[in-house]
């Protein structure tokens, strides 16, 4: 049933991206709320409640990563307490919030990054530079996207970018997977992986930039291969979310 099930149809994408845009108005009214002092186990919880509230039947999954733990792409939130816990630079820290669950049926899964400011009310310089690269590694594999191409060729689109810059060996981690009734289910968007996109494949696309640590950053959206390109299920912001987070 794997090939048929990886192949949406109609009804199948009209309700990934009700799932997609319901967990994008979670991770907005996250990035909009009180962080800092919080922990994050604290703030996966909200995010789980949030999804329930947006008419999720169940929300799977909801990485909260701060700090040096956003360096870890399947972190557990735990106790450590954003900014709050002494290790925190003076330019503040960057987040790491993968969030999903199950609405009608068919999941969500969506990642965005979040730099809560500290005293000097900026990110650090080295952390945007790196956003920067991480922003066209994702662009770069969205316009990729086109029935016929290789699976691989997807990987590659993100992967290149984030080598030319130096970085190749911090993106630890497949660019993407196939998303429907399972959160992970084919097509399978990773090196060495020769099959083609038809009409109707659904997946991530979730480059990520990891600095062992110190910080890290992903930006997550799902798409659908279309005729003519990639229909993305996400409609929130890709950029870096700059807040205070008070």
């Amino acid at each position: 049933m794997a090939e048929l099930r990886a192949v949406k149809d109609g009804d199948e994408i009209e309700r990934l991206r009700a799932a997609g845009l319901a967990a994008d108005r979670v991770v907005q009214s996250i990035a909009a709320g009180r962080l800092a002092g919080r922990s994050e186990a604290e703030v996966a919880h909200e995010v789980r409640d949030r999804l329930v509230d947006e008419g999720h039947d169940e929300a799977a999954f909801a990485i909260v990563a701060s700090g040096p733990n956003s360096a870890s792409p399947h972190h557990a939130p735990g106790d450590r307490r954003i900014i709050a816990n002494g290790d925190a630079s003076m330019a503040g820290e960057a987040i790491v919030l993968d969030i999903g669950g199950v609405r009608q049926g068919y999941c969500s899964d969506t990642t965005r990054t979040i730099w809560v400011t500290g005293e000097r009310g900026s990110p650090d310089p080295d952390f945007l530079a790196r956003y920067a690269v991480l922003q066209r590694a994702q662009a770069e594999a969205t316009m990729a996207v086109r029935p016929g191409i290789e699976c691989q060729a997807i990987d590659a689109a993100a992967r290149s970018v984030i080598t030319e810059a130096g970085y190749g060996d911090r993106f630890i981690h497949r660019t993407g997977h196939g998303i429907g009734l399972e959160v992970h289910e084919d097509p399978y968007i990773v090196a060495g992986n020769a099959e083609p996109l038809q009409v109707g494949h659904a997946f991530s696309i979730e480059p990520g930039i990891y600095v062992d640590g110190r910080d890290g950053a992903r930006i997550e959206d799902i798409v659908v291969c279309g005729v003519n390109g990639a229909d993305a299920m996400n409609r929130s912001s890709r950029d870096l979310y700059v807040v205070t987070g008070a």
